[in-house]
């Protein structure tokens, strides 16, 4: 059996290694491996079908519709000019106000892909033509948009949430006060580096002109405030917050902004189904190999081995954070969160950690990883928008890097932090 596990595995890292699309190689060694054990290949179509019937991945794709929705609108710059109204006005205000939009931005997207996108490939351009430090720039816009998967509503949390079985309204309240801290702690590290090469700063807004933004911007501000509204006050779950989100954004973008017009509802449509199917094949291609990790119980081996040889939930979080930076490198935060999820789950209760403050854990582990090199995604994104080749976004995002993991240690060990606010809620 031993063997049989040994020659799957193989084939995953070798494909994986090959290049071949992640949900083909999960799907190809999963149902090799079940074949192998001797199990009908018919169960691969019961798994297949099992994972994508599940009620919770609609918030998944209304989520991503409300993101380029926005995307292809004016939410986004009416976002960022708000943000830039705020603090543009401190030492590295433009930049303050990149990290402060990145917040605005993944408080509705629940995507770092689609954050980077949106407001790094507006904001990076902007920062340099404002006399910002082109490589500063680049690394705080490539690491920043993590806040579109650690702020909720956040598409990683959503699939914990689903394998998990925790309520996806406590598991989004654990990714307030992360997110805040990450805010505060970036904006100060662009404020003091700014200041430091003497970058100047612009005059603070008067009220009425604060105002005048505030104005211009009300409907995209009262979006997060429609989602989170809605759901903590009991009007509306989490999976019809994302329905309601959708179409508030195009009733705002084509009758108030009328920045969309109905013609653009088609592509905007088929953008977000191609996206959404993407992201469905991965659940799928994860679910078989998932399936042949349960038969071989493989889950329950790891939990036995750590049982034994690690004693101390200090330990046990230590590795934990150190295996899942690795894998962030080399694998999206879907296909991790699916794989990842069900091994390390059994182990929590045994170390007496809160599966909440976990998928808290796994979320901002993962999402440090896709602009973490060689193979993060968020920097061969800003390397396009910068023209900048890879080792050169990667020297960028290392200050930025090293104050997200400190973070990211600041939270594991203190998990009052991110469990606080759920508790205060729910008791």
């Amino acid at each position: 059996m031993e063997s049989q596990v040994l020659i799957v595995l193989a084939l995953l890292i070798g494909s994986l290694a090959a290049t071949v699309p992640v949900f083909i190689a999960l799907f190809f060694a999963g149902m090799a491996g079940l074949m192998l054990a001797g199990i009908d290949a018919q169960i691969v179509v019961e798994v297949l079908y099992g994972s994508m019937d599940k009620f919770a991945l609609i918030v998944v794709l209304f989520f991503v519709l409300c993101g380029n929705i926005m995307t292809s609108g004016s939410i986004v710059q009416k976002l960022i000019k708000t943000a830039d109204a705020l603090v543009g006005f401190l030492p590295g205000g433009l930049a303050v106000a990149g990290v402060l939009a990145c917040g605005f931005f993944g408080a509705i997207s629940g995507s770092t892909v689609a954050t980077v996108v949106a407001i790094g490939g507006f904001m990076i351009p902007a920062l340099i033509k404002h006399g910002y430090d082109p490589e500063f720039s680049v690394g705080l816009m490539t690491t920043a948009p993590v806040l579109g998967v650690v702020i909720p509503p956040s598409i990683s949390m959503i699939l914990y949430a689903m394998i998990s079985n925790d309520s996806l309204e406590s598991l989004f309240l654990t990714g307030f006060v992360p997110g805040v801290l990450i805010i505060i702690a970036m904006s100060i590290y662009a404020g003091l580096f700014c200041r430091n090469r003497g970058q100047q700063t612009r005059t603070r807004p008067t009220l009425k002109e604060l105002l005048a933004v505030l104005r211009e911007s009300i409907w995209a501000l009262l979006l997060p405030l429609l989602i989170f509204g809605g759901i903590y006050s009991g009007i509306f779950t989490a999976n019809e917050a994302a329905v309601v989100a959708c179409f508030y954004a195009f009733i705002v973008e084509i009758f108030i902004h009328k920045d969309m017009r109905l013609r653009d509802v088609k592509n905007v449509v088929v953008s977000s189904a191609i996206t959404s199917a993407t992201l469905l094949v991965i659940v799928s291609g994860a679910s078989v190999f998932g399936e042949y990790l349960t038969f071989e119980r493989i889950p329950d081996q790891i939990a036995q081995a750590v049982m034994g040889s690690v004693q101390s939930p200090w330990v046990f979080l230590l590795a934990v954070n150190v295996l899942l930076l690795v894998v962030g490198m080399f694998m999206d935060i879907i296909s991790a969160t699916l794989i990842l999820t069900p091994i390390f789950l059994p182990l929590l209760s045994r170390f007496g950690i809160d599966s909440l403050h976990f998928g808290l854990i796994m979320t901002l582990n993962l999402g440090i990883g896709y602009c973490t090199p060689p193979l993060g995604v968020s920097l061969y994104i800003s390397g396009a928008v910068a023209d900048r080749n890879l080792l050169y976004v990667s020297r960028a995002v290392l200050p930025f890097l090293l104050i997200q993991i400190a973070l990211l240690m600041l939270l594991t060990y203190v998990p009052d932090l991110v469990l606080w606010l759920p508790r205060l809620v729910y008791g």
